[in-house]
């Protein structure tokens, strides 16, 4: 029975080893899902871009500022004038939170006076919301009890000590923190992503297998008319699903769309260009539609857990987070939520816009080629 047996496990691995991308594909996937998905699915929120408005700058301000920035949670990456311009660099995505430290306020707490400072959050990632509302609460409280009670023994008071600091939250964007606003606008970007990679991955190997390419090459049709034909109908089905996501998300689930819609649409299409220059790279490399598929999904794990999709980018380390500005779909997901949240333009998503029309020029140029070179 064996000697029956033990050709045919030869013969299988022999067939195993002659598809190198299959191969590949098969001993790769399962360290790289490990890797990312160890790193992407974590719930613990640290290093939280934060800007500090520091009106007062003196010792108290800048005690608390080192509070702050003592703890993983807040990395400070800059200081910046006046509360107008901290919801700037947060309206443009340079930071998730903004300290406002007043004027008045190392003298307030050494005096023992009510006094107040403001930390402004971005709302649109409520997992980050909430980690950053809670932290700046508990070490903005422990901190002022700390110098409170330091002042007061200092003066050589006793007693109760009364908290004279209150630390005022604005949420922005998303003040309820509800996570399907956050998840809406992703879903949207993970559907177009979806449809033009994947679908579009099996246009020219599906008619490789069937034998028809040969037909359509011995027709008169110019190489660019019939790539345009072979992904005109993925756009319509594209569109038409994000229609759909977008009526379910306002009409269904009560998300509000802050922005402008034919604005979203425009900036679609450059998205839509480099994810089908993609998928058509992949239709064109693949011999087999299971080939195809294997590639469309092996392209399809990073751009779910390294663009912020669903997984905080604060999470990830270094090498991967660096590693996540090579996804379209990263630059795309802040292009929507953007526009759909906290309702952005055109000026404000500028860098956003020229590396994804970049990305989808570069892409689609690349496979444009090939797909003339496979018509030769």
């Amino acid at each position: 029975m064996f000697g029956r047996i033990l050709p045919v496990i030869r013969k299988e691995f022999i067939q195993i080893i002659r598809d190198p991308r299959t191969l590949a594909i098969v001993l790769l996937m399962p360290p790289m899902q490990i890797v990312l998905l160890g790193y992407a699915v974590n719930s613990d929120v640290k290093h939280i871009r934060t800007v500090v408005v520091d009106e007062a700058r003196d010792e108290t301000s800048r005690a608390i500022i080192h509070a702050f920035s003592s703890t993983e949670y807040f990395d400070i990456v800059d200081y910046v004038n006046g509360p107008r311009v901290a919801r700037n660099v947060i309206d443009r995505g340079q930071a998730k939170v903004a300290f406002i430290i007043p004027p008045t306020f190392g003298a307030d707490l050494k005096a023992n006076r009510p006094t107040a400072m403001q930390v402004i959050i971005d709302g649109s990632d409520p997992s980050i919301a909430q980690t950053a509302l809670f932290a700046a609460n508990a070490i903005a409280q422990a901190k002022a009890s700390e110098l409170l009670a330091t002042t007061i023994n200092q003066a050589g008071a006793s007693g109760r000590l009364e908290m004279p600091l209150e630390l005022r939250p604005d949420v922005l964007y998303n003040p309820d923190m509800r996570s399907i606003n956050f998840m809406i606008p992703g879903l949207i970007g993970m559907i177009l992503q979806f449809q033009s990679l994947v679908l579009t991955a099996f246009a020219i190997v599906r008619e490789r297998e069937r034998g028809t390419l040969e037909q359509l090459i011995m027709t008169p049709i110019r190489p660019w008319e019939l790539m345009f034909g072979k992904i005109a109908p993925y756009i319509i089905i594209a569109f038409w699903n994000v229609g759909i996501a977008c009526a379910l998300g306002l009409l269904w689930f009560q998300v509000k769309f802050a922005g402008s819609f034919l604005l979203l649409l425009v900036l679609s299409v450059l998205f839509l260009i480099g994810s089908l220059g993609l998928g058509m790279l992949i239709s064109t490399t693949s011999r087999t539609q299971t080939q195809a598929m294997q590639t469309a999904v092996f392209a399809m794990l990073p751009t779910m857990l390294l663009t912020g999709l669903i997984f905080p980018l604060e999470n990830l380390p270094r090498a991967l987070y660096i590693l996540s500005y090579f996804w379209p779909l990263t630059y795309f997901l802040r292009i929507l939520r953007g526009i759909a949240l906290k309702g952005l333009g055109i000026d404000y998503l500028w860098n956003e816009v020229l590396l994804l029309a970049a990305f989808g020029i570069i892409v689609f140029a690349v496979s444009a080629n090939r797909f003339r070179k496979k018509l030769a």
